[in-house]
C-alpha cells in the first residue's frame, strides 16, 4: 500500500532505530507499537490533524525512512526525525567510568526519543504508578483496544491509537475496574485529561518549567513527570526518582551497593545533563544491577477489590 506521506533523512548522529524507540513500547502487547519481521517499527499516533500510522525503517548507509498513513500522516512523518532523537545531542557526554565507556562504545546509536505527545505519555505513566510493570502494561493494552481507535494503514496486525483526552474522560468506573486500574489512578488520568491542552504546552518549555507544569496535577509527582519527560520531551537528564528499583540498580551498576534516591542523584551528578542517558546505556548494554533477592513489588488485582 502506497503511503500518504514519506520522508528519508540522514540523522545528525548514529541512530539505532529499535534501541532508540524501545522505551516507547508499553510491553510486547502494546496495541500502538509493533515490530515487523523486517525490523521496522510501526506506531499508531494521534496528531493535531488526526490519527496516523507510521512505519519507521533503517536503510543502508545510515539513512532512516518514515512512511505514514491516515489523516495525520503528514504531521507524524514531519515529526519523525525529532521522534528518533534529532534534538538529542550526546556530544557533551563523557563516560568517565569503564562500565559506561564500554556501554557507550557498544551502543553508539542509542538516542533519546521525543514524541512531543505529553498527555499520551502521562496517561501511560500514571497507569504504571505503584504497580508492577506487567500489570500496568496489561491495563494499557485493554484500555487502548477498548477505547482507542483503529489505526489506519497496512499495519502488520491490528493496531490502535491511544484514546484522546475526551475518550479517557468518558471511560466509566466499571471499565477501569475491569482493566485492573484502581480508582486513584483512574481519577488521576481523567483529571489530567481535563487539562490536556495546558499539559501539551510543556513541549515548548524548559525542563524545569515542564516538570513544574506536570506536577501541578494532583497525583503527578517527580517520578511520573520524569517518565513523561524521557519520552515526550526527549529529556536526556530526567531521572525517575522514587522508582522501586532504580536507585539500587544504579548503585550496584556504578558502585556495587544499594543506594537511596539521594545517594543515586549524588552518584549521577558527574553526568548532569545526561543522567537518563546513563540509565539507558547501562540497560542497553545489559549491565546487571542488584542481585535478585529480597522483596519485590506485589501484584495487586484491583478487579477483585
Amino acid at each position: 500500500m502506497i503511503p500518504d506521506h514519506a520522508l528519508e533523512w540522514r540523522p545528525r548522529h548514529p541512530t539505532d532505530l529499535r534501541q532508540t524507540l524501545g522505551s516507547l513500547r508499553r510491553g510486547i502487547g502494546d496495541p500502538s507499537f509493533q515490530l515487523d519481521q523486517a525490523g521496522a517499527v510501526w506506531r499508531a499516533v494521534r496528531t493535531v490533524d488526526g490519527d496516523a500510522t507510521v512505519r519507521l525503517r533503517q536503510l543502508p548507509g545510515g539513512l532512516l525512512r518514515c512512511e505514514g498513513w491516515g489523516a495525520g500522516a503528514g504531521a507524524a512523518v514531519e515529526q519523525a526525525p525529532e521522534l528518533l532523537g534529532e534534538r538529542d545531542d550526546p556530544s557533551g557526554f563523557v563516560p568517565l567510568l569503564p562500565v559506561l565507556d564500554d556501554a557507550h562504545r557498544r551502543n553508539p546509536g542509542l538516542r533519546v526519543p521525543r514524541t512531543a505527545q505529553v498527555f499520551e505519555a502521562l496517561a501511560a505513566s500514571i497507569l504504571e504508578q505503584k504497580v508492577i510493570t506487567l500489570q500496568a502494561h496489561d491495563s494499557w493494552r485493554r484500555l487502548v483496544i477498548r477505547f482507542g481507535t483503529r489505526a489506519p494503514g497496512p499495519t502488520p496486525r491490528p493496531m490502535h491509537v491511544a484514546p484522546s483526552p475526551e475518550q479517557w474522560r468518558a471511560i466509566p468506573s466499571w471499565e477501569w475496574h475491569k482493566a485492573g486500574v484502581d480508582p486513584r489512578r483512574a481519577a488521576t488520568v481523567q483529571n489530567a485529561a481535563r487539562h490536556a491542552r495546558r499539559l501539551e504546552e510543556a513541549v515548548g518549555m524548559s525542563q524545569a518549567d515542564a516538570a513544574a507544569r506536570l506536577t501541578l496535577m494532583q497525583g503527578v509527582g517527580p517520578w511520573t513527570a520524569a517518565e513523561v519527560a524521557q519520552r515526550a520531551l526527549g529529556d536526556a537528564d530526567a531521572v525517575s526518582v522514587g522508582d522501586y528499583h532504580l536507585a539500587n540498580y544504579i548503585g550496584h551498576a556504578l558502585a556495587g551497593r544499594d543506594m537511596s534516591d539521594e545517594e543515586m542523584l549524588e552518584a549521577l551528578a558527574p553526568w548532569a545533563g545526561h543522567r537518563y542517558r546513563v540509565v539507558r546505556l547501562l540497560g542497553a548494554a545489559g549491565v546487571r544491577g542488584r542481585p535478585r533477592r529480597g522483596p519485590r513489588m506485589p501484584f495487586v488485582d484491583h478487579r477483585s477489590i
